[in-house]
Parts: C-alpha cells; structure tokens; sequence
C-alpha cells in the first residue's frame, strides 16, 4: 500500500467524455498525519451530476479544476488510521473521489456507515439516489391516491425508486424509459402501471392515451424535449419535480427551448427544482423508511456494476448511452465482493 492510481482531469470534454478527458496517475501515498485515516476505496457512485462537475460553469458546487483528482461519491474501509473515531476496518462513506485511496479527516470527510450492510446497497437504494427519490417525491412531487404521475429516465437508480414511492401513496405511476427490456422491467417487476419507450414511440400521443385527464405529477430527470411535452399535458393543480436534466449534460449546443412552461399558468401547476443536499439532516429519516419498504418488499432495484477504476469514464457515458438499468457503480477494489444481505 505505497502507491495510489487517481484519475485526474486532463481536460474539459465536448460532449461524451473521451480517451483524453481524464488522466491516469499514479501517486505516492502520503504519511498520514494526526486526525487522519486512509480509506481503500471499494465502491465508486456513477451519477449524473457527475458529468455537470467537469464543465465550467456554475454549478451547486464548483468545477472540478483541470488536474484535480475526479470527485466522486464512494465507499470503502479504513486500511490504517490516525483517527481515534475511524479505527481499521470501519466502512465508510462520503467525497472520496476517483482512485484507490483516499486520505480523510482534514480536507475529506467521510461518515461511518452501518455495519452488516452491502456496501453497493449504501450507494444506491440506501444512498443518495434513494433518499432523492423519496425526499422528490414526498417533499415536492407530493403525489396523493388516484393521481397520475410520470416517471421520466424511469429505469435510473433515482426514477426506479421513485416511482415505487408514488405506488405506495396510491398513485397510477407511468414511466419513460429507453428500451423494450427497461419498460418491461419497471412494469413487471417494479410495478408501475404502464411504460412509454421513448426511442420507439411517440411520447406526446402515449401520454395522450395514458392520461386523458392530465397528468398530477411530473418526476423529471431528463428535461428537454419530454419535459416540454408532459407541461402541455398537465392537470389542474399539477406538481412538477425537477431532478435532473440528462438529456442536456453532454450538449455542445444550447439546450432546446422550453415551450409550454406558460401551462404552469393555465393549470396553477407548480414546477420546483430540489437538491438532496437540501435534506441531510433528514437523511436517516428517509433511510429507515426505504429500509421498512424494502423489508416488506414495496421497492426493489438493480445494481449495474462495473468492474476496475480505469473503467469508470467508460462507466460514466453509459448513463447518457442508456446502457444501464439502476444504480450504477464502479468497483474499485477487486477484492470487494459483498455477501448478499440485507
């Protein structure tokens, strides 16, 4: 344990990150000082917001800086430690960044977690994705019995959730997703009432067909054209919840123009953007909930895990070509394989 490999950022990207966006290193591990503890990463959080990180522009946090190790969400185990609180073989959570190793207690902070937990869970249905989900749906989609709600990027590690959540307060739930098999997923095995392809069918005339009374609530994660076509289809009173915008991280042009945001008007809808930074003090609220739900087998998910650190810039375009289904992730460490508990 002399040597660390860290993916820096070699380069702004247009468009899809490529073969010179990032930069692989390898560093000498520092001695640690008093107050700090090493952790081995396992675990690698793939995320949107991660693609919105390398641009320069402002942001809900600043841009990484060409030549500054790929921030990043992960987990991993304390290996050595000169922190009383974390002793070795804590499992830990928090900003620890691309690569194999990260030094914590000063400039990064981490947070123990849960022993007996696969770690994979704590990134995804237990992390931030989870706690997205149920803070954006319960806090500002705030969907009631009988209700049509929408479910765009349905198949994602945030939208899947969400969706559940809504079944559960007694919501008509209807998701857009990018494949046959992701439809099929989240109506059959998710439970949602019914899925539109996005890449084969017309959207505007599915919901037309779906939502003959409009649509109550909106759960965005896209943005764009959809967002554009369900504000035309809006009910009185609808509620708007934007997440996310996936369809314009990796635009070299400007995004296309929002028309029918004047709907808001007609219909006295409210639309309202939220952070899941916004809820930390919340957090163990929301994740008790998912942890009853689970046990009761309300919500379920997927995990698509990529394998090795050299991986993950491949692993991050994978969210913008659709080629994962839920949670995302990148295991660093080869040696973390989890058992399959609860």
């Amino acid at each position: 344990m002399t040597v660390n490999r860290q993916l820096r950022l070699a380069q702004r990207p247009v468009g899809l990150v490529d073969d010179d966006t990032f930069e692989l290193r390898e560093e000498p591990l520092p001695a640690l000082e008093p107050g700090q503890y090493r952790v081995r990463i396992a675990y690698l959080s793939i995320d949107p917001t991660n693609r919105v990180w390398i641009r320069d522009e402002p942001s809900y946090m600043p841009p990484v800086a060409l030549g500054e190790v790929m921030r990043g969400s992960g987990i991993g185990t304390v290996v050595e430690s000169r922190h009383d609180d974390f002793p070795v073989g804590t499992a830990v959570l928090g900003m620890l960044g691309w690569q194999d190793y990260a030094t914590c207690g000063t400039d990064v902070v981490a947070r123990a977690v849960p022993a007996g937990v696969p770690l994979p869970h704590l990134l995804g249905v237990y992390g931030a994705t989870g706690v997205t989900a149920y803070f954006g749906m319960l806090e500002i989609a705030r969907p009631q019995a009988g209700d049509t709600v929408v479910v765009s990027g349905a198949a994602g590690a945030t939208g899947s959730v969400a969706g559940q959540i809504a079944r559960i307060q007694g919501a008509r739930v209807i998701g857009i997703a990018g494949t046959a098999e992701k439809c099929a997923w989240i109506t059959d095995e998710l439970g949602f009432d019914a899925a539109i392809n996005y890449r084969t069918e017309d959207v505007g005339r599915r919901l037309d067909d779906l939502c003959p009374d409009g649509i109550n609530v909106f759960f965005d994660n896209v943005g764009g054209a959809i967002l554009d076509t369900v504000l035309a289809r809006l009910a009185i009173g609808a509620r708007v919840a934007l997440c996310g915008a996936i369809a314009t991280y990796n635009a070299t042009d400007e995004p296309p123009p929002i028309h029918r945001y004047m709907n808001l008007v007609a219909t006295r809808a409210r639309m309202e953007g939220f952070l899941v930074l916004d809820y930390l003090d919340r957090f163990a609220e929301a994740v008790l909930q998912l942890v009853a739900w689970v046990g009761e087998g309300r919500i379920r998910w997927r995990e698509h895990i990529v394998d090795g650190l050299e991986a993950t810039p491949r692993a991050l375009n994978m969210l913008f070509t659709g080629e994962n289904t839920g949670k995302l992730m990148v295991r660093v460490d080869p040696a973390a394989i989890e058992p399959d508990i609860l």
